[in-house]
């Protein structure tokens, strides 16, 4: 047992002793990296470290939480009583509680591919270089790139430890490495910006720094000299970045915690059509290596896989213990918190399962329409569904990408984007905890000019 994880036992065993009915207790340690290069200098260098604990105590139905970074036995012991003091004044609330014992476990951590050592033998000289050879990638790539906003590399190293009066404990350790570059392109007084980044566990998955110069330098360019179009009703293609964006608002409806106050579209609708067929929705963090992965959730769950859209049928909310209790249904195990208060509901990987046919497949098959590569201000309205953002993109004439387009709005609700979502792309890539390939949406509105 590490010295973490024997912090957060004894904790928990502390706060039963003076008079809690439950305890829960989290603590963390890391140290994150940047390097950051701007126009072939170093510009900035920050390295932090933190360490420290939470604990959440139940008094029957009262709860009280408290956190500290003194992990000394004054520090925890001040800590615990800090949290039984708060939850003696508190409301009571009779869904609160710990999850039930036979939902608490654990997946082998090896199994996940979490931790990579090599990320923590990284010499900073390596990552500067990194960023260095993005950003000289796309100030090379045409002579239109001739500034740059900067690119960076960055690394983290953490562990994670979590135990609970059940009996429940249980640590792991992860890493993250990435790196972006952000080129500027001007051409005939226009001047457009765009990125491109990877982002890995494991140092090994990285793109490469040129391909990464590269990516970024093409997306740029592509914008330049950016059209204005007529308001209108088109389809639409959401590349990957902008659909996971709008997968966020998927997340946000399917939440227990807005599902069971009935601030979402979705409440209630368990078992219905609300989307069209080529939709499947899945939280799953027992994949190895990616960022939503965990052995278990922030109350002690066992991760698992839960398909919450299948075909277009709603299957399942994604709950904690707490929204669980609230609805009358079980944790999915995605409890989410930080290192004191209440849990919230968080994803795994979160993503929309792959479609049979390539990006460039869905493009050709568009007579007209608009490819999203940037949306702006997104607003979705999770109760009533309606949507709104501002958006650039590239216009779609006869299968092609023809030319890129700026200054508009695109307009819908959540509910009728769902069904009148046609296909799915195969191009499925995992850079952060949500994911999407590209989505089709039969019809959308275009404000422009």
């Amino acid at each position: 047992m590490s010295q973490l994880l024997d912090i957060a036992v004894n904790a928990a065993r502390r706060a039963m002793e003076l008079g809690a009915t439950g305890a829960e207790c989290t603590l963390s340690e890391g140290e994150e990296f940047s390097a950051s290069v701007r126009m072939r200098d170093v510009e900035n260098l920050k390295q932090a470290g933190s360490r420290a604990a939470g604990i959440r105590v139940l008094v029957g139905n009262l709860t009280g939480s408290s956190r500290t970074s003194d992990l000394t036995p004054q520090g925890i012991e001040k800590m615990i009583r800090g949290a039984l003091d708060l939850a003696r004044i508190t409301t009571p609330d009779p869904h609160a509680g710990l999850p039930d014992p036979s939902e608490l476990g654990r997946i082998d951590e090896a199994v996940l591919h979490l931790y990579d050592d090599s990320v923590l033998h990284m010499e900073t000289e390596w990552k500067i270089a990194q960023a260095m050879k993005a950003e000289e990638a796309a100030l090379s790539a045409d002579p239109r790139i001739g500034n740059s906003e900067g690119a960076s590399f960055d690394s983290y190293i953490g562990s994670r430890a979590f135990a609970n009066s059940l009996g429940f404990a249980g640590e792991y350790r992860s890493t993250s490495c990435g790196l972006s570059v952000v080129p500027v392109a001007k051409q005939n007084g226009s001047m457009e910006r765009d990125y491109w980044h990877t982002a890995a566990r494991e140092a090994s998955r990285l793109e490469s720094p040129e391909e990464v110069g590269r990516r970024a330098a093409e997306r740029a360019l592509r914008r330049l000299n950016p059209r204005k179009v007529p308001t209108q009703k088109v389809p639409v293609i959401f590349e990957p970045r902008t659909a996971r964006m709008l997968l966020g608002d998927l997340f946000d409806a399917v939440n227990g915690g807005a599902i069971y106050r009935h601030a979402s579209f979705l409440a209630g609708k368990l078992g219905e059509k609300i989307a069209s067929d080529a939709l499947t929705v899945i939280d799953d963090a027992t994949l190895p290596g990616l960022f939503g992965s965990s052995p278990f959730d922030d109350e002690g769950v066992r991760s698992r896989r839960t398909v919450v859209i299948e075909r277009g049928v709603l299957k399942s909310y994604l709950l904690n213990t707490y929204t669980a209790r609230k609805l009358g249904l079980k944790t999915t195990g995605n409890a989410s918190r930080g290192l004191a208060g209440n849990a919230g509901v968080g994803p795994g990987n979160f993503y929309v399962e792959a479609g049979a046919r390539s990006e460039a497949d869905l493009i050709a098959g568009m007579r007209q329409g608009l490819y999203v590569t940037e949306l702006i201000g997104a607003s979705a309205n999770t109760v009533t569904g309606d949507y709104s953002s501002g958006a650039a993109g590239l216009w779609i004439e006869n299968g092609q990408l023809a030319y890129p387009v700026s200054e508009i709005t695109i307009a819908g609700n959540l509910k009728q984007m769902l069904m009148n979502l046609e296909q799915v792309g195969a191009n499925l890539e995992f850079r952060s905890s949500m994911a999407s390939p590209s989505l089709v949406i039969a019809e959308m509105t275009i404000s422009g000019q």
